[in-house]
């Protein structure tokens, strides 16, 4: 029976009051942050060190985290929310098969629940007195939990209170929630190396936080010892050496009497060059969802797994071989799969800054080992792959969402997003500020999916069939073949994402007209606080003489290139239209390849190339093809 690990919530345990809350609140983030160390005899460096790396100071509107963390200090209630892993829910066929469907979906069975760096708002609730209600929604008494763990954990290891940053390198260890020795090295390591280089921003709430470098700090690691943390297991695992990383393989075995599971072998890059990077959430828990990838009756596979609290990765299946994760056999069979714990919205909204950076060094070793362009044409959320027939584009998932940091992530990856171009420049990249673009949404809340999310940092913006605020959004006829496009958190219909690169076709005023999915659609994006910038390049439109071109989901070779015994794939049109005096713009080639993989043996596994040349465009909120033949390139600039 296939499975899939749903998190039990967790009841709140009786408290016991050990410490006296402020008899008057501090007047702003930075001050909180003073007198919270101060009240617990912990250096104010390491108190801000570790919140950079949990949430870089912000305070998210009290919104849990993707693993259920709230507030700057990242205090984890998982009563706050559950979730299953999002391969078992909804109906893609995550492998995107033809050759080879998958059945549906098994129905799914509770799980354990979860482990105590879930639950760390319940020992801060018991030494400082806040309600879980305080620590989840007040910056101030947040930052009080966080601090009052750092002292226990402190003196749990026989550590001096001391004044000196160096000699907390244990409880900061222990305060990432890891049961890896080398998983909490890491995060240790992240928060010393902040700390010895200082740190400043704004907050999402508009709190200016400053961390003094502290030049010269050498921590105290054999504090890390105390902990008694286990090894984590290499066994050859394809990660750089700078993050914690770990082998949990993924489950490859015969099924009787014809069957198996649940990814590919294959020989990348040697028979397929790996083109793409896919950037999943797994709505659910770290430890629950990787045990999915153990099961081989489960329809679903991916490479690796990310953990939000620490960065931890887990890989599970060999970059040479293929994972059933994006739900297009053709994107699958020329991609890595990376799945992040977490939620796009069900009770969550942003994601850990642990996560963000050990996720960044990943993909950009995997980019570097494989020539993975390091573009958002490239580097893909699974929200951004196409569904490869008609009847496939529905069911394709959403995720990682709207919350996801482009931006931030590409920075970390050493890719900033860049404009290119000057102001008449006839193509865009979207690039809202993060902090500040706060669109309107409605579903987070999974008790109440029809009310209004909050205020909300986001990287998308919404797309109109005008200039004009009050406008309709444009419409999705994939996604929604006889309704409107929806304001849900759930719906990509009508919006445009961070990174994502399209063709001007007008301007008015503060409002961009690009082209998106064979239609004009408007968003605001006046000069003064641009949610675009310019990024000239090369755009296709139809050739001269005709009046649509067809998009495709895939990149199919022609019926001629298959050989005798493997049946032709074929190359089905999308239902979009793209019309004489559209542009899209390029992303590159795309190559034209199928690979068959329908037995256990890697012998009979056979990749059929094609001489049809196709080009990958941006067309909507997904990427999609086009053939060579059919469409002209010219310069944007």
């Amino acid at each position: 029976m296939r499975r899939a690990l749903a998190v039990a919530a967790i009841a709140s345990l009786p408290l016991t009051i050990t410490t006296a809350a402020y008899a008057q609140e501090p007047a702003g983030r930075q001050e909180a942050f003073a007198a919270a160390a101060k009240e617990f005899k912990v250096p104010e460096s390491v108190l801000l060190g570790v919140s950079y790396l949990e949430s870089r100071w912000d305070a998210h509107a009290g919104q849990p985290s993707s693993d259920a963390g709230f507030g700057p200090m990242h205090l984890t209630d998982a009563a706050a929310f559950t979730g299953a892993n999002h391969h078992g829910e909804g109906e893609e066929d995550a492998r995107g098969d033809d050759g080879r469907p998958l059945p549906a979906p098994a129905p799914q069975e509770a799980a354990a629940a979860p482990p105590a760096s879930l639950r760390t708002m319940e020992r801060a609730a018991a030494l400082t007195g806040e309600s879980h209600e305080r620590l989840r929604a007040d910056d101030a008494a947040n930052i009080r939990g966080g601090a009052a763990l750092l002292a226990d954990y402190q003196k749990a290891i026989g550590a001096p209170l001391s004044d000196n940053p160096a000699d907390w390198y244990g409880a900061v260890a222990r305060y990432s929630g890891a049961e890896e020795q080398e998983a909490a090295r890491f995060f240790a390591d992240e928060v010393f190396a902040t700390i010895k280089q200082g740190a400043e921003r704004v907050t999402d709430d508009g709190q200016k936080v400053t961390l003094p470098p502290v030049p010269g700090l050498e921590a105290a690691e054999q504090w890390l010892e105390k902990l008694g943390l286990r090894p984590a297991r290499r066994d050859g695992v394809e990660c750089p050496a700078s993050i914690s990383c770990e082998w949990i393989p993924a489950a490859y075995q015969e099924l009787p009497p014809d069957d198996y599971g649940h990814y590919d072998l294959s020989n990348r890059p040697v028979n397929q060059k790996v083109d793409y990077i896919i950037i999943h959430d797994m709505e659910g828990y770290f430890l629950p969802s990787i045990r999915l990838n153990q099961d081989p009756e489960y329809g679903a596979s991916w490479h690796y797994s990310v953990r939000a609290s620490d960065g931890h990765i887990a890989q599970h299946i060999k970059t040479k071989d293929v994972g059933w994760q994006a739900g297009n056999w053709y994107v699958n069979a020329k991609s890595i799969g990376i799945e992040h714990e977490g939620f796009l919205a069900r009770g969550s909204t942003w994601y850990t800054e642990a996560m963000y950076r050990s996720s960044a060094r990943l993909v950009r070793y995997l980019a570097m080992k494989h020539a993975v362009p390091l573009d958002r044409a490239h580097i893909l959320g699974h929200d951004n792959v196409p569904g490869t027939l008609p009847t496939t584009v529905k069911p394709m998932h959403e995720d990682p969402g709207p919350f996801w940091d482009w931006a931030h992530y590409f920075q970390l990856i050493g890719a900033p997003l860049h404009q290119f171009g000057g102001p008449d420049a006839g193509s865009i990249m979207i690039k809202p500020d993060f902090a500040t673009n706060k669109p309107y949404f409605y579903g987070c809340d999974k008790e109440n999916p029809s009310a209004d999310c909050p205020p909300l940092s986001a990287n998308t913006v919404w797309l109109r069939t005008e200039p004009r605020a009050d406008a309709p959004l444009v419409k999705d006829i994939g996604k929604h073949p006889t309704g409107e496009s929806l304001y849900s958190v759930y719906d990509h219909s009508a919006r445009a994402s961070t990174g994502q690169r399209f063709a001007v076709a007008d301007r008015q005023g503060d409002w961009t007209a690009i082209w998106y999915l064979g239609q004009k659609a408007w968003f605001h994006n006046p000069a003064s606080a641009p949610t675009a910038v310019p990024s000239a390049g090369l755009v296709v439109t139809p050739k001269p003489g005709l009046a649509t071109v067809p998009v495709y989901g895939r990149a199919y070779p022609e019926k001629e290139a298959y050989p005798a015994g493997i049946p032709y794939q074929a190359v089905t049109p999308l239902q979009y239209t793209f019309s004489a005096g559209e542009k899209y713009t390029l992303a590159g080639p795309a190559a034209t390849e199928y690979f068959r993989a329908v037995t256990f043996k890697l012998e009979d596994h056979v990749v059929v190339k094609g001489k049809t040349r196709y080009l990958e465009i941006q067309f909507g909120h997904r990427v999609m093809f086009v053939k060579a033949d059919d469409v002209q390139l010219t310069f944007s600039g």
